[in-house]
């Protein structure tokens, strides 16, 4: 996989927002959603990102999507830059990397039918007669396991899976290479759920995708994913193979999540690695390791000097003094 060049890279990414006050409405301070995401991802693989509420992930998913403008750093699509392109120079790249939203239901124009809201999309990117447009919206409810009759109904009037299944025809529609999945799946029953992933699978096998799947449930990203990025604060903590992540946590941040997944065994008590206090602001990022605050192992140096990212074995990487 190394050899290959990468379908995205970025290269310490950053993405901070101002933090204005005062009459004259100065930024006094900065907000660091992300914090130097330097990052592969290559072609027809499923990365997730993992870690709590706030450590930046979704807004790292955003801002390589163009959703959200970077405070510095690059993004490389295929090889060629694209962090600074005009609009109109970043269309046909737009087209190629789409987005599966969270909530399906405010991601949707209550007041548009299915069928207009999926139309609406083919009408911008590509050149085709309204039947032409009419039979690949059909083709495309068709393939998410929805039915023609959907296409005349409005998005109160389906279910969240079946809401959901219309965000990801909407994410196929241009024949994308690139998906991200922004919790695709946390707002739906178990069940469906299990449906969605499924979709998903059978989805990057027949149109050759590649995911980044943004999870809080480390679940189902050990089911879905080939490799997982653990995110603390905006940083990066770990990286490696799911194998690596879920059977040889290295860093503490990320043990403390793995123990956290639900693993009823008969007779046997599981324990919880219970991290102290609470997420430290953004606005107030600590010196030294981002994690020392809560750290069970924290030595006296990680208050001092931010870790460096290396590589432990081959692809888990870690930025941890006490590894």
């Amino acid at each position: 996989m190394k050899a290959q060049q990468p379908l995205l890279e970025t290269r310490g990414l950053k993405k901070y927002y101002p933090i204005k006050g005062g009459f004259l409405k100065r930024t006094k301070n900065h907000v660091k959603a992300v914090q130097n995401i330097s990052l592969k991802v290559y072609k027809g693989e499923t990365l997730g990102i993992v870690g709590e509420s706030g450590c930046g992930k979704s807004t790292f998913g955003r801002t390589i999507l163009g959703l959200e403008d970077l405070t510095d750093g690059s993004i490389l699509f295929r090889g060629e830059h694209i962090e600074h392109l005009s609009d109109r120079k970043l269309k046909k790249y737009k087209r190629d990397m789409q987005m599966i939203f969270q909530n399906p239901f405010a991601s949707l124009n209550p007041r548009q039918r299915i069928g207009s809201a999926l139309d609406e999309i083919l009408v911008i990117h590509m050149k085709q007669s309204k039947a032409e447009r009419d039979q690949s919206v059909k083709n495309l409810l068709l393939e998410v396991g929805l039915k023609e009759e959907h296409y005349h109904r409005y998005p109160h009037e389906l279910s969240g899976g079946q809401r959901q299944r219309v965000g990801i025809a909407r994410a196929i529609a241009l024949n994308p290479s690139l998906i991200v999945c922004d919790e695709a799946v946390s707002a739906l029953d178990v069940s469906v759920q299990a449906q969605v992933i499924k979709l998903l699978k059978e989805l990057q096998v027949a149109h050759d995708l590649t995911y980044i799947f943004i999870s809080h449930d480390l679940g189902v990203v050990r089911h879905l994913c080939d490799r997982v990025l653990v995110m603390y604060l905006g940083s990066m903590v770990e990286l490696g193979t799911s194998d690596q992540i879920y059977n040889n946590a290295l860093h503490p941040y990320t043990g403390s999540l793995l123990s956290a997944i639900p693993r009823p065994v008969p007779g046997r008590k599981k324990e919880r690695i219970k991290l102290q206090g609470d997420l430290p602001s953004a606005s107030n990022y600590p010196s030294g390791c981002p994690f020392h605050t809560r750290c069970p192992i924290a030595q006296e140096h990680c208050k001092m000097r931010v870790p460096e990212w290396r590589e432990v074995e081959p692809g888990h990487f870690v930025a941890c003094h006490e590894v």
